[in-house]
């Protein structure tokens, strides 16, 4: 079976009717102010779509991880605020999630107005293991829509959960797949299914044991996989170099060399970086000198040196991997990139995604942050990912349960 469309709801008819959209509003907070409302603006959308046919639009969304209590530090109100100020329709918030606020207001909401439910991790039933627990959630959530009621899942980042707003919403009331979730699995089927080739991954970000599972499904289907990030000192040590006090998961070390024998038996080019930027301490105000990465220990700074950046002859190579692609999908920065003394191996990687020709795929939270943070915008990238670890958990070849939820 395939998913039925937004557009497939809507040619129904969605006027007068209670339609629940599980949304993306997960978005990085500095106090009540959205420091990045990319999520925001790629969910408005598919809230504008209904609210233009006439729906009543009920909003659910996450945001952090509450312990299943509410917690005004993870409130969903920065993130409504920012929508309000985006959207041509009005939007309001309720107080609570399937409480009297959220009862009251959706009673209350006209054609084509918006209500944003609060935080459902407030409910510890959202996340519960136990079915029932999450059913009765659910049962609660889908009363709110009456007897008419429709769903749509606009949120990939979250389809990788087996949550009641995701999965047990879905096995109640009619369900579509929003034009994001539609979009993404597209985009995510051009990587997996026959990518042109040559198909070039960049993978950076802290730690190599959350990429670990995408990139053993990666060997054999990429050409090359260029890694940066903290992740690197990894294969550095598996290759038998010393990486004085760099990021390094001592633990990964045995299975990253297996990695990279079955890479080269399966045609899979790893290129690891060359040189690295190593610092003094881990600052944004750190001396810091470039050396090459079998030398990391011999740095002024000796080992307590601690590296934060590919290097410019790294950058350089990476970048003419990503230039000579058909395809690329990038995930995880190549260094500390907030700081800016050690973001030039990320914006190398950005920019060089930006001059190819290639179909490229910005992927995770991080990256997206990155290029925004960086200066570029989105429309530079042939798609940028608001999928996150469900974008990884697809590319490693796992069932992702609000997606097949939607296929019934």
């Amino acid at each position: 079976m395939t998913s039925h469309t937004l557009n497939e709801l809507i040619a129904e008819g969605v006027r007068g009717r209670y339609i629940l959209v599980r949304s993306d509003l997960n978005v990085p907070l500095d106090g009540s102010t959205v420091t990045d409302d990319g999520r925001i603006k790629a969910s408005l959308p598919v809230i504008s779509k209904l609210s233009d046919a006439g729906a009543r639009v009920l909003v659910t969304a996450h945001l952090g991880r509450p312990k299943g209590n509410p917690d005004p530090k993870y409130s969903l109100k920065p993130a409504a605020d920012r929508l309000a100020e985006l959207a041509p329709f009005k939007v309001s918030l309720a107080e609570d999630t399937v409480g009297e606020s959220a009862k009251s207001q959706a009673a209350a909401l006209a054609d084509g107005d918006v209500l944003v439910l609060e935080n459902v991790r407030f409910d510890a039933r959202e996340t519960s293991k136990d079915q029932a627990e999450r059913g009765a959630f659910a049962d609660e959530l889908v009363a709110l829509t009456g007897s008419n009621g429709a769903y749509v899942d606009d949120a990939f980042g979250a389809v990788h959960r087996k949550h009641a707003s995701v999965y047990d919403v879905a096995n109640r009331l009619p369900s579509y797949q929003g034009d994001l979730v539609h979009t993404e699995v597209e985009v995510l089927q051009k990587l997996t299914k026959e990518p042109q080739r040559p198909y070039v991954v960049v993978l950076g970000g802290s730690k190599v044991s959350d990429k670990l599972a995408v990139i053993n499904n990666l060997i054999g289907k990429a050409d090359t996989i260029l890694v940066g990030g903290g992740m690197l000192f990894t294969f550095l040590a598996a290759a038998g170099h010393k990486v004085a006090s760099s990021l390094l998961e001592e633990d990964q070390i045995t299975v990253v060399q297996e990695y990279l024998k079955r890479a080269a038996d399966a045609g899979t080019q790893f290129v690891i970086p060359t040189d690295v930027v190593v610092a003094s301490r881990f600052a944004a105000d750190a001396d810091h000198q470039t050396v090459s990465a079998d030398a990391i220990e011999e740095s002024s700074f000796g080992t307590s040196g601690i590296g934060l950046d590919i290097g410019p002859d790294s950058a350089a190579t990476f970048a003419g991997h990503i230039k000579a692609a058909k395809t690329v999908f990038w995930n995880g920065p190549m260094g500390v990139f907030e700081f800016p003394a050690f973001a030039a191996g990320t914006r190398a990687v950005a920019q060089a995604l930006t001059e190819t020709e290639a179909f490229t795929v910005v992927g995770g939270g991080d990256s997206a942050a990155a290029v925004r943070t960086l200066g570029f915008d989105d429309g530079q990238f042939g798609h940028i990912s608001t999928g996150g670890g469900a974008s990884l958990e697809y590319l490693e070849g796992k069932e992702l349960p609000g997606l097949s939820v939607l296929d019934r």
